[in-house]
């Protein structure tokens, strides 16, 4: 029988009631010394990261891991060493479940797996939060939409773009209807050679694992979209190919570090100087035969490079979205066309930032947590239709996905019973209706036709969300 510790945890989470306010009498967490039961599986970097030894360094006041399972034992023994947590550690995910009796899950595994945890850890009678994309395909997601319902627990998607103060300021502006009724919108996401590449060496580059960068990456892009509109996608229309990882160069080989090209290879990454990777992964190759530092141009790559789509809203907005993945750069620009102005906003476009700094080292401040880069002030561009425009400037941070990372765990660990008015936090439907888009694309591609997102899943699309 699942503890009084904040038995409520992420079931409050989902019950927002029409002001977009959490009820306080669900919030009753802590009756007595009682913490948070909390365990994850899933011990790869995100895991260990930002779901793990984030969490312990921050909240262990409110919260304990009683457990961590992995299908690697080496993985496992070292994410409980880098976490610094004093647990039980399980291959056997099921005798997790039952010896722990955690209050809330953690997933964090490979994409297409996280349907059998989550729908698991539902069952069992947890809470769960996953790791986004919430699954890789249409049936695992009615699946897990299915235990949800039947469980009576909640399920809350990790995303964290939407945290960042700056998407907050978009997010702001268009609740205001500071440019009238929205009718369409350009989306356009670069990532630079260093961080586009590596999703294709590692299982990100197989479909069968991640769904493809329509679902694990674009899914972020997709969400904040969703979010931004208020509305869930009807139609999606795409093109995509493979046109610069895989099969298309002249030269490949096993590995980075056994590979006879590294002379001439412009993605050479060598893994041995990243400490973190080699005790992480290297170390524990043996055990499940994962390679870290896979070459970029192995054939059996078969996920798109190149990735367009054409998204039309429930309340009749057309998005016009795209994905490169071998960019000089890294960052993102986004135009909000409305019926009395424009909306214009983007982020590291070096020519519009005089950004100096290195790609690889852009990337890795981004994803540092505790990044101590000071707050900058960034443009969002204002248009009023027969007016100047205004340049809004907005404080923003580099590290931790801008500031989003921080702001994402207080509020569900910290701060659950704050008002959400700018409906931050993500639930099971909007984990779906990101990933229904870019499952919709993929399936696009593959037949030459539209597809609707009512034919994927029982969810209809709503022209609000509220």
């Amino acid at each position: 029988m699942q503890s009084n510790s904040r038995r409520q945890f992420l079931t409050s989470l989902g019950m927002l009631s029409a002001g977009n306010l959490f009820p306080s009498s669900a919030f009753q967490f802590y009756p007595g010394n009682e913490k948070l039961k909390v365990a994850l599986v899933g011990t790869g970097i995100r895991g260990t990261s930002f779901w793990g030894k984030r969490l312990v360094e921050n909240y262990s006041d409110i919260l304990t891991f009683v457990g961590i399972s992995d299908i690697n034992p080496g993985r496992l023994e070292f994410g409980k060493k880098y976490m610094q947590v004093d647990c039980p550690t399980y291959e056997d995910f099921d005798q997790m479940l039952l010896e722990t009796n955690p209050d809330l899950l953690i997933v964090t595994t490979k994409d297409s797996t996280h349907d059998q945890f989550i729908i698991k850890g539902l069952d069992f009678g947890c809470d769960v939060l996953t790791e986004k994309p919430l699954t890789t395909d249409e049936n695992k997601c009615q699946a897990i939409l299915d235990a949800e319902r039947r469980s009576g627990k909640k399920l809350i998607v990790g995303f964290n773009y939407r945290w960042s103060p700056y998407a907050t300021k978009i997010k702001e502006l268009l609740m205001q209807e500071s440019i009238g009724k929205i009718t369409s919108v350009d989306f356009h996401w670069y990532l630079n050679t260093y961080h586009g590449a590596s999703y294709f060496r590692r299982w990100h580059g197989l479909r069968q694992a991640g769904g493809t960068l329509w679902v694990h990456k674009a899914t972020h892009h997709f969400d904040l979209l969703n979010w931004w509109l208020d509305s869930d996608p009807k139609e999606v229309f795409a093109y995509g190919a493979l046109e610069h990882y895989g099969t298309n160069n002249s030269f490949r080989g096993t590995n980075c570090r056994n590979c006879e090209h590294t002379q001439n290879c412009k993605f050479y990454w060598d893994i041995t100087k990243d400490d973190r990777s080699m005790r992480l992964y290297v170390d524990h190759e043996k055990h499940d035969g994962y390679i870290r530092d896979n070459c970029l141009f192995r054939p059996e790559i078969n996920i798109y490079d190149k990735m367009s789509a054409q998204i039309k809203y429930a309340d009749e907005t057309v998005v016009n979205y795209s994905l490169t993945t071998y960019s000089p750069f890294e960052g993102w620009r986004i135009a909000f066309n409305g019926l009395d102005g424009r909306i214009e906003a983007w982020l590291d476009i070096p020519w519009m930032e005089n950004v100096s700094v290195a790609q690889a080292e852009l990337h890795a401040r981004e994803m540092d947590q505790n990044s101590p880069e000071n707050v900058q002030s960034k443009p969002i561009i204002l248009h009023k239709n027969w007016n100047q425009f205004e340049s809004i400037q907005v404080e923003t941070e580099r590290g931790g996905h801008g500031g989003g990372d921080q702001r994402l765990h207080d509020k569900l660990f910290r701060n659950p019973h704050e008002p959400d008015p700018m409906q931050h936090t993500a639930d099971i439907r909007d984990g779906a209706m990101s990933i229904l888009i870019g499952i919709a694309a993929r399936k696009s591609i593959e037949s030459g036709h539209p597809v609707r997102i009512s034919e994927l899943t029982d969810l209809e699309p709503r022209a609000r969300r509220i």
